[in-house]
């Protein structure tokens, strides 16, 4: 647990991580996108620097060096157009997994997102348990093949409504 050597900011505020997590997200998962590089994943990045409005970006740092990411942004299945924000692009530094980081990030766009009148909240998963969103209280909807992987769709209703 870092809670107390743990600094979350917003990418808007931290725009010098661009880089290292174009490279992180390209050798996550931009890679297996044709056509993708590091330069156009930074290039996407950049429309994420807002604070105030979807999609934004959260930075996870610990004494300075950026550790993690996760994002808030829209429609990230397009299987599923009626479903407007998503959680994604969460990742955390291996050295740093299991040590609160991404449930602090996740968190922290929860919180943004209530702030800015967000009523639910999707993500999808290729944990099909729903592994540490299930934890954290997303409720899985279904499970689809999507792009050519079996994931786990979820919701998490920031309203007050069950369910």
């Amino acid at each position: 647990m870092l809670k107390n050597n743990l600094n979350l900011e917003l990418l808007a505020d931290s725009p010098e991580a661009i880089p290292t997590l174009a490279r992180w997200y390209f050798g996550q998962w931009g890679h297996e996108v044709e056509g993708n590089s590091v330069e156009k994943e930074a290039e996407k990045l950049r429309g994420f620097l807002h604070r105030d409005r979807v999609p934004l970006i959260v930075v996870a740092k610990v004494d300075g060096e950026v550790v993690g990411a996760a994002q808030l942004k829209f429609r990230e299945m397009d299987i599923f157009p009626d479903r407007e924000i998503w959680l994604g692009a969460v990742y955390v530094l291996p050295s740093m997994r299991g040590k609160d980081v991404a449930e602090q990030m996740i968190s922290r766009l929860v919180e943004i997102a209530t702030r800015l009148g967000v009523q639910e909240i999707f993500l999808q998963t290729e944990r099909l348990d729903g592994g540490l969103y299930a934890r954290l209280g997303w409720r899985p909807l279904e499970v689809v093949t999507y792009h050519g992987v079996e994931v786990r769709v979820m919701r998490r209703l920031l309203t007050g409504e069950v369910g």
